[in-house]
């Protein structure tokens, strides 16, 4: 007859398949199936297939040309989506691209937002080892002292324990995917953050490039007004020596030395503004500038290339702020399947397995093998509702996650079309801007002819010559606000988000 097989024999059988069978188990998944929320806007951007009248670009010097690129740049198609064209090969200004390289170099804002991505990344690494047991080897040795009146032999005794083996510590069998979705969050709060540092990133190149535009802007109207200025102070001189011959009166004089004085007022404004927005150049920069010198006159056609718009849908891909709240809302999502797990029973294993011995040099000898198995069930039945508050909790705030994709959705909607209408309308103002120039340069001409014939007074020309300067400094300006709208516009399709795409941590084993 076969002697019985003793327990523990059994456990030591029947553990490893056991462990099989649990770790298949933990497949399972108690969140909710993710769904993309529909997109909460028109299909179209308002205004869309109904462009003003001729190019959106209409206005600028040579328009109707494709702006130059860089010899080392390919050209993007016409039609390539903004978030596929790399900055580098959008903004062709040679100064405009050091700017940005350098910004990108040195903004601490950004670095601060790629070392939260590298936070987050550690984060969801911690989170994800949880999902694996952790086993370690042990060694531990003890001697103790029994004295006499505290043993049954009436002697003091000393005994000694020595043992070594590997051990695993305590350890979840994820049944029902609770140690999973949290891993989940994890690796969505760790997209979300890079996706965040991507729209950062995007952000700062949009504010240098539209910094930099002003400072052209300035530099151009300061320019401008300083012609003005040595105009007429040249007209100031020629006026002053005809008033001391006695060919014109005083009044005459006062009107030119307030038009020269307009000027100067004007030019000493423009300066402060010029310094302040250097200023606010470098700091973005983080560096001081190294502008080359030239003309100060803009090359429109030069700075940037044209956009088409594509459609609405296509932000949910390309905007890196879009991307980070959908993270943030599947992370929410995944976090709904760990509160609903703590409903149910949670099993832990501890284990050890190595040899064991009362003396060191018996510690390897035969028979000292040793081990120990030691599963635990924890099963909640009263807590005061704090798993069902936990779980409220969590699907309160996948509401909140939904409610904000929705929301950043709608403001990314608003910045295009805002982009768009602004490209289109300011293109018609420069259209405008330049014939009222010109008009306002030959009433200017014709009210110094009469004038000079002495049909009209000296203050017909000043008020001539003085919206001619306001309307060449207004000119200027539109032309700035053109150019940004497309800094803009570029910006708010998510420019280059796709530009030099790799295969991201989406795709890492989890």
């Amino acid at each position: 007859m076969k002697a019985p097989v003793s327990a523990a024999k059994i456990t030591a059988r029947l553990a490893p398949a056991a462990l099989a069978l649990l770790l298949a188990a933990g497949c399972v998944s108690l969140a909710p199936d993710y769904q993309r929320p529909a997109l909460p806007v028109p299909a179209e951007y308002p205004g869309a297939g109904h462009p003003a009248a001729g190019d959106p670009g209409a206005g600028l010097p040579g328009a109707d040309q494709p702006a130059p690129a860089p010899a080392d740049a390919p050209s993007p198609s016409p039609q390539d989506p903004a978030a596929r064209i790399a900055w580098q090969r959008y903004f062709t200004d040679p100064a405009l691209q050091r700017l940005i390289a350098t910004a990108l170099d040195n903004s601490r804002d950004l670095r601060a937002a790629l070392l939260r991505v590298e936070e987050a990344r550690a984060l969801y690494g911690i989170q994800r080892s949880d999902q694996f047991p952790s086993v370690g080897v042990q060694a531990q040795g003890s001697r103790a002292r029994v004295p006499a009146d505290l043993n049954l032999t009436g002697q003091p005794q000393i005994s000694s324990q020595y043992q070594a083996g590997l051990g695993m510590a305590t350890w979840e069998l994820d049944f029902w995917g609770r140690v999973r979705s949290l891993s989940d969050a994890a690796l969505e709060n760790y997209l979300s953050t890079e996706a965040a540092a991507q729209a950062a990133t995007l952000s700062l190149i949009a504010q240098v490039a539209d910094s930099y535009l002003t400072l052209r802007e300035l530099d151009e109207r300061l320019e401008l007004t300083q012609e003005t200025i040595a105009s007429r102070a040249e007209s100031l001189r020629i006026f002053r020596r005809r008033f001391e011959e006695g060919a014109i009166s005083k009044l005459d004089l006062t009107q030119v030395d307030t038009l020269w004085q307009q000027a100067k007022a004007l030019g000493t404004e423009l300066e402060r503004t010029r310094a302040a927005q250097a200023h606010a150049l470098e700091l973005l920069v983080g560096a001081p500038l190294d502008l080359p010198a030239g003309p100060a006159r803009l090359n429109d056609e030069a700075v940037m290339r044209e956009l088409p718009a594509g459609l609405p849908s296509d932000l949910l891909t390309n905007r890196p702020d879009i991307l980070a709240a959908e993270h943030r809302l599947k992370a929410a999502n995944a976090n709904i399947g760990a509160a609903r797990a703590a409903f149910l029973p949670s099993i832990t294993l501890t284990g050890a397995f190595g040899t064991a011995s009362a003396e060191l040099d018996g510690l390897f000898a035969g028979g000292s093998r040793a081990w120990n198995f030691a599963p635990s069930i924890n099963l909640p039945i009263f807590d005061a509702g704090r798993r069902q508050s936990s779980l409220d909790l969590t699907e309160a705030r996948r509401d909140l996650a939904v409610a904000n994709y929705e929301q950043t959705i709608q403001s990314a909607f608003r910045d295009v079309s805002d982009a768009l209408s602004s490209r289109r309308w300011l293109a018609e103002q420069v259209d405008v801007l330049r014939a009222t120039v010109a008009a306002q340069a030959e009433r200017t001409r014709l009210a110094q002819l009469r004038y000079d014939h002495g049909a009209s007074p000296y203050l017909e020309v000043l008020d001539a010559k003085r919206d001619l300067l306001a309307a060449q400094q207004q000119l200027v300006e539109t032309r700035r606000a053109l150019l940004s709208s497309r800094v803009g516009l570029y910006a708010a399709l998510g420019g280059g988000s796709l530009a030099a795409a790799t295969p991201g941590p989406g795709t890492a084993q989890r």
